[in-house]
Formats: structure tokens, C-alpha cells, sequence
């Protein structure tokens, strides 16, 4: 009898163990996947608690990124130089733009034909309530001028949508900001630093 209960309860804290374990995966899959409506707000203030400890798991994680060299991104002239992350905004959904480091630490070759920057560039499309779970996936190694993203308006945005775009943008600029992530507003044109 007394194996028995033994038995049953080391059934239950190997259940209680199994459930910690995937607990915060499963919590992030249900955020994730978009259960609730558009804009609306949540319905229980469990999602909202749930939404909260995302965004301060996401903070952490980019705390471990320095603080930005301002020196640094400033002194970049062109989108196409800029090393960050860096979001264009469209009316109803992002693309982050991502550089890898590049793993090979030689300057032999680089940006040529065996090692052109191109490969190791990446697009995600993302929706705006997933953009923190998108930056805190971004590597450390794809930070070098620290905590700083760039952000741009999405170009040849038709006159009709850019009120949206604008008012996305804000949205995104406010939530980089609770994040802790200083904000470099791109100019209009796309090219060139302000």
C-alpha cells in the first residue's frame, strides 16, 4: 500500500516537473497564435498578466544587449550600411530586417563571392503584436551598435494608407520604447541618415 502511494506520488511530481517545463512555451504558442480579435482589448485579465510577463521576459533578454553607441549608428549614411535590425512599417504589419554576424572572424574575402553580405541578411514579416517576440529572437551577435533599431516607413505607401502608417509607426515606436530599445526614425526617402 504505502509503495502504491509513493508510486502515485512521484507520478504527480513528475507531472507537476513536466508542466513547468512547457508550461511558458505553451503559454507563448496560445499569445502567439492569435486567440483573441484584432485590436480588442483582452477579455480576462489573465491575458493581459500573460501579454505583461512577455513583454518583461522580452526586456530582459534585450537588456543583455549594451546600451547603444550613438557615436556608432550615427555615423551610418545608408539603410543598406546599417548593421542593426532595422523595421519598415507598412499600414498593417512590419518586416524586420535582420544582418547575422558573420561567424567567419577573418577578413580574408569579406563581402565577396565566398562571403557576400547578402547571405547572411535576413526578412522576417511579422505583425506588430509579435514584433517583441521577433526582436528577442534577433542573436546578440546582430546588435553591434547596442540596443538601437532603426525604423522606416515602407516606401511608394500609397497617400490613401499613410495615415495608417503613421499611426502604426507610433504604435511600434511606443512598444521599441517599453522594450527599452532606443528608436532611430529613418528619413522618408530611405537612403540616407538625418
Amino acid at each position: 500500500m504505502g509503495d502504491k502511494i509513493l508510486a502515485g506520488a512521484l507520478g504527480m511530481l513528475n507531472a507537476v516537473r513536466t508542466l513547468r517545463t512547457y508550461l511558458p512555451a505553451l503559454s507563448l504558442l496560445v499569445l502567439l497564435s492569435g486567440c483573441h480579435g484584432g485590436s480588442n482589448p483582452p477579455s480576462s485579465t489573465g491575458a493581459t498578466a500573460a501579454q505583461q510577463q512577455q513583454v518583461d521576459t522580452v526586456q530582459q533578454e534585450l537588456e543583455l544587449i549594451p546600451p547603444p553607441s550613438k557615436t556608432r549608428y550615427m555615423a551610418v549614411r545608408t539603410l543598406s550600411n546599417w548593421e542593426n535590425p532595422y523595421i519598415t512599417v507598412q499600414a498593417d504589419m512590419l518586416t524586420l530586417h535582420v544582418l547575422l554576424a558573420d561567424a567567419n572572424t577573418s577578413l580574408m574575402g569579406v563581402g565577396g563571392m565566398t562571403r557576400p553580405l547578402a547571405a547572411r541578411r535576413r526578412d522576417l514579416t511579422v505583425r506588430v503584436d509579435d514584433l517583441p517576440a521577433a526582436l528577442s529572437a534577433v542573436p546578440q551577435n546582430a546588435w553591434p551598435y547596442g540596443r538601437v533599431v532603426a525604423i522606416e516607413e515602407a516606401h511608394d505607401t500609397p497617400a490613401k494608407a499613410r495615415p495608417q502608417v503613421r499611426r502604426t509607426m507610433e504604435i511600434v515606436m511606443q512598444r521599441l520604447s517599453t522594450l527599452g530599445v532606443v528608436v532611430y526614425e529613418w528619413p522618408e526617402a530611405g537612403s540616407s541618415a538625418r
